[in-house]
């Protein structure tokens, strides 16, 4: 929701919305509004074996056997100015590693 006088995005407070510019205020009104914030950020592996399956394959070879081959995926954990970090999981003994 925007204000209506300086077009300013507005918070949620208590019952009311409020412009932290100008400083008015609108009562909520209809459904419920949920405000959430991220405390940290979020890394997911999947770890159920059965479901490594659905992962990509690529050639590596695993530093901790030796074996050619690994599961695959890539996650941004910097900033969008950074690139992706690419994770392994080798398909002969699981070992996870991670490439910047």
């Amino acid at each position: 929701m925007f204000c209506p006088k300086c077009k300013v995005l507005m918070y949620p407070k208590e019952n009311v919305f409020v412009c932290k510019k100008c400083g008015f205020e609108k009562k909520k009104t209809g459904s419920n509004v949920v405000v959430s914030k991220q405390k940290k950020k979020e890394v997911t592996i999947i770890e159920d074996k059965n479901k490594t399956n659905v992962l990509p394959k690529t050639r590596i070879k695993c530093p901790k056997c030796g074996h050619n081959e690994a599961f695959w995926i890539l996650r941004q954990m910097r900033g969008s100015d950074e690139p992706e970090s690419r994770f392994y999981t080798c398909v002969k003994c699981e070992h996870k590693w991670r490439e910047d």
